[in-house]
């Protein structure tokens, strides 16, 4: 197998002697790539058009809900961010498709792949999770609690799918599609406890402009009920950055390991 297939090949472990099990090997790498390319693209363009039609045309009367109205407009929710979020990633994956480096074995990665891999293991990942999993959580004990029936003549279902639903099946695919190192876990944590942090900022800010909380069950805390929700929030998102962790090891451990102890012994 050739440098360049077993970089961007997952199976690189396997090693093919004949003329036939190299060449079989290369059209797979650029199969993959291929699919890998689609895959971005698909992200990008599905998020970017949700966040356009969500501000564009998305529109629920305030005697249906004040989803959407008020100071902070649709940026009040952290669905809206998420899906900015997942736009800006989906872009950055392309960019590093055609401009920047998805080898494995490279060893100075272009600025554009160390932002990917950050990005992803920092925010991406345990940001979309989190969306995903509180709102399908809350949908199954109680609709009216996140997403009422009245919203349903408003906002598409294909637009509720895509900003709940295919953010945690794109993430998880981008998880198997892209081998990545994750940072050091005070690092990782430093930049998930940053935005979260600007986020929860912001809903106080909200209140401070419009004396409204972003989410009902905000209303009904006291403040020192309200810390604790923060905090439970936070540890939340904390452990699912730390199952993104672990998923990524069960996928990338061993090649990661094998381009150690290659690295190694070329020291030796």
């Amino acid at each position: 197998m050739t440098n360049a297939a077993c970089s961007s090949w997952w199976p690189c472990a396997f090693k093919m002697s004949s003329k036939h099990g190299e060449k079989e090997s290369q059209s797979n790498a650029g199969l993959y790539k291929v699919i890998r390319a689609l895959i971005h693209l698909l992200g990008c363009l599905q998020f970017s058009y949700s966040v356009y039609y969500d501000w564009n045309y998305v529109v629920i009367p305030i005697s249906v809900s004040r989803m959407g109205s008020g100071y902070g407009g649709k940026l009040k929710f952290l669905t809206f961010w998420d899906a900015i979020l997942q736009s800006v990633y989906f872009t950055i994956c392309l960019l590093n498709d055609t401009v920047g480096s998805n080898e494995i074995s490279i060893r100075q990665k272009p600025l554009i792949r160390k932002i990917k891999d950050y990005m992803y293991a920092t925010v991406a990942f345990p940001v979309a999770m989190f969306v995903g999993v509180t709102f399908w959580a809350l949908m199954a004990i109680d609709r009216e609690l996140v997403f009422p029936k009245a919203l349903d003549d408003f906002f598409p279902s294909w637009l509720n799918h895509v900003m709940h639903t295919n953010i945690v099946i794109f993430t998880l695919l981008e998880m198997i599609i892209s081998f990545r190192v994750y940072p050091k876990r005070s690092e990782g944590f430093t930049g998930l406890f940053v935005f979260t942090a600007i986020y929860f900022i912001w809903v106080h800010v909200i209140f401070a402009k419009s004396g409204a909380w972003v989410y009902p069950v905000l209303e009904i805390l006291n403040w020192w009920q309200r810390i604790i929700f923060f905090l439970i929030c936070l540890g939340l998102q904390a452990g699912l950055y730390i199952v993104g962790e672990t998923l990524n090891k069960a996928k990338w451990g061993k090649v990661q390991k094998l381009l150690e102890s290659g690295r190694s012994s070329k020291k030796k």
